[in-house]
């Protein structure tokens, strides 16, 4: 295959419908844009959500919620996770590779989730109280 033979395949691309070609075309006059006013006309149309003057439903509705821009930064490991790790000083790079937080994470928190038994150290990394707590007791530290 070369690239100069690519195509698309049969029936992907068709003409496109050419509206006010006459009577026998079906959209022949008016084009299918009914009769007047301001979307019969040509460029007259409005920006999106605009109702006529009516307050838009974007704004009639209450609004809710909030969506942090830091979400993709931020990461979380269980206990648990650390339990499965092969090595014995955990920092984000280390984290990383093994798949446990996003490529983007750049504050990671270890939650109490699950149970630890071996001896870890934590570098560059927060933990909750209660996951601190059992680090220590499983011989390991945060630093």
């Amino acid at each position: 295959m070369q690239l100069n033979t690519i195509q698309p395949a049969e029936g992907a691309k068709h003409a496109k419908r050419r509206v006010g070609r006459g009577i026998g075309s079906g959209l022949g006059k008016t084009a299918g844009r009914g009769h007047k006013g301001q979307k019969s006309r040509s460029g007259g149309f409005h920006k999106v959500g605009f109702e006529g003057g009516q307050m838009p439903l974007q704004r009639r509705l209450p609004k809710r919620g909030f969506k942090s821009l830091a979400t993709p930064y931020k990461a979380e490991v269980r206990l648990s996770d650390l339990e499965n790790l092969p090595v014995a000083e955990v920092d984000i790079l280390a984290l990383k590779q093994a798949g446990l937080v996003g490529e983007l994470a750049r504050v990671v928190r270890v939650i109490l989730s699950g149970s630890i038994g071996k001896k870890v150290t934590l570098k560059g990394l927060a933990a909750t109280k209660g996951a601190k707590a059992a680090i220590e007791a499983a011989g390991g530290s945060v630093v």
